[in-house]
């Protein structure tokens, strides 16, 4: 054959991601699907913070004052998820727990009910979908929420995933697409412009620039009894005398109590943190005193200044860093995966966003952006 008739056959390029949770494990799974080969390397794959997360998908509730930067990247993943969990399934022919359950936002009293609807009236500002319902109506939703809460505002589009049955599947799918565990520390060997740094609180240990902050909650799984199963259909999140709680329902009948933040270096659980829980969340759900403990965990999720994410190019190494997701490390793992694997290939069409969104993105995410 002449030359110039030949055509070059491109081999994609080897790539290592350091960090097996939800964050690592789905950039592996982009790289991967694009005909990488992979390596992740991680001493206990899903062990960190994805192990004790709730796995909310949501946006709209999640929203906070002063965090206009992010509501761009929550509700760009958001939109990314339901494609993401389609092709995990067909991978692994495996469950992935994705629900589209929708939320219910709670107020106990006066006072929390007047932080909810302020609240709602922020959503509604940031073009969310929320609506402020009747406690009549609400009771007909959830009759297991107590008949004495003062207000409740519904958010269809909010939905969740059980990050441990996600990460099984996810795990599964790499396995089925060739990629290698190694079960071991990484080293400054793995380095390089082909990795991806996505070990959340320990990326700092590579990389000591990064300004991270463990910020540790408590969560318990419940069982719940055959004859009350389903204690909750929608994921509950409620105000009690200001304190955040959610009662997150799983596929399997179970329910997740949590939402105690602290920022020490306490790794453990406290017993005020578990009692605060039960307490706040009996108070909205009267029905979990029948419920038996099957699970009580304390994650530590990986903060920041600003609480915006770190992702970017290390100028040193050429390593892509993907970390400091702090409290939406699961609903920001569609997007954190496909611009990890951008980044990666270069390739910005991986994003499945324009170049001006990506751009933005990137600026508001970079790692250097406290070095000036």
């Amino acid at each position: 054959m002449p030359p110039e008739e030949r055509t070059s056959v491109v081999t994609p390029a080897a790539c290592c991601v350091i960090g097996a949770g939800l964050v690592g494990l789905a950039t592996a799974f982009e790289l991967a699907s694009r005909g990488h080969p992979v390596t992740v390397i991680d001493p206990e794959p899903m062990s960190g913070a994805s192990h004790h997360a709730a796995g909310m998908l949501a946006p709209a509730a999640e929203i906070q004052y002063g965090q206009d930067n992010l509501v761009p990247l929550m509700r760009a993943s958001m939109a990314l998820y339901p494609d993401l969990v389609q092709r995990v399934a067909a991978a692994s022919g495996c469950p992935t727990g994705y629900l589209t359950c929708g939320t219910i936002v709670v107020a106990a009293d006066g006072a929390d009910r007047r932080h909810l609807r302020e609240l709602a009236d922020f959503q509604h500002a940031a073009g969310m979908d929320v609506e402020v319902v009747t406690t009549r109506y609400l009771r007909q939703l959830e009759p297991a929420i107590a008949p004495v809460v003062a207000g409740a505002a519904l958010i269809p589009g909010d939905h969740q995933i059980d990050p441990r049955v996600f990460g099984a599947a996810l795990m599964c799918a790499l396995k089925k697409l060739g990629v290698r565990f190694e079960e071991r520390k990484a080293t400054p060997d793995d380095l390089g412009p082909k990795t991806v740094m996505a070990a959340g609180l320990g990326a700092a240990e590579y990389f000591p620039f990064l300004p991270l902050r463990p910020v540790w909650g408590e969560i318990m799984r419940l069982d719940v009894p055959d004859a009350m199963t389903p204690l909750v259909t929608h994921v509950i999140r409620g105000f009690v005398e200001d304190r955040p709680v959610y009662v997150v329902p799983r596929g399997n009948g179970s329910v997740v109590l949590g939402a105690t933040s602290r920022e020490n270096h306490r790794k453990w659980g406290s017993l005020g943190g578990v009692y605060q829980l039960l307490r706040d969340g009996i108070r909205l759900v009267p029905g979990l005193e029948e419920c038996s403990i099957s699970d009580i965990g304390t994650g530590g999720r990986p903060g920041t200044p600003d609480d915006l994410p770190l992702v970017g190019t290390d100028t040193a190494t050429g390593t892509v860093i993907s970390t400091g997701y702090f409290r939406h490390g699961i609903l920001l793992t569609a997007l954190a995966a496909r611009l990890g694997a951008a980044l990666v290939t270069g390739d910005r069409h991986v994003t499945g966003l324009d170049d001006r969104a990506v751009e933005s993105i990137l600026t508001h995410t970079d790692p250097y952006r406290w070095s000036n």
